[in-house]
């Protein structure tokens, strides 16, 4: 397993394609996401059509877990996003800010065969 961190002023999908990259993994498994963002942009499908998403972009603090994929070295992940009030918000994550604390993916590489 390797982990895979997202420092203060980096972008989230960004650094994790990159570090994947430096570390040999082009196939594998995100099996844990923890950290914080302070802006993100997540999508949901329609409820009227699953192949159209509906983008919505946040310029606020969440709490952040998830999980995900490498798969030919294009990083996809899921989230689940807490913030003020309790309330949450879960989608595809397009893209995230990190800029107050961290976010650490755990990650397991596909053996190639």
């Amino acid at each position: 397993m390797k982990l895979l961190s997202v420092k203060p002023g980096e972008e989230l999908i960004e650094t994790l394609t990159r570090r994947a990259a430096e570390e040999g993994i082009a196939n594998g498994a995100i099996v844990s996401l923890i950290g914080a963002v302070d802006e993100c942009a997540i999508s949901n499908m329609r409820a009227d059509d699953a192949s159209t998403d509906i983008l919505n972009e946040y310029r606020q603090p969440f709490e952040l877990s998830g999980t995900g994929e490498i798969r030919d070295g294009k990083v996809h992940v899921h989230v689940v996003l807490g913030r003020e009030g309790d309330t949450t918000l879960a989608g595809h994550l397009h893209w995230a800010r990190v800029e107050t604390f961290f976010v650490h993916a755990y990650t397991l590489a596909l053996k190639e065969e």
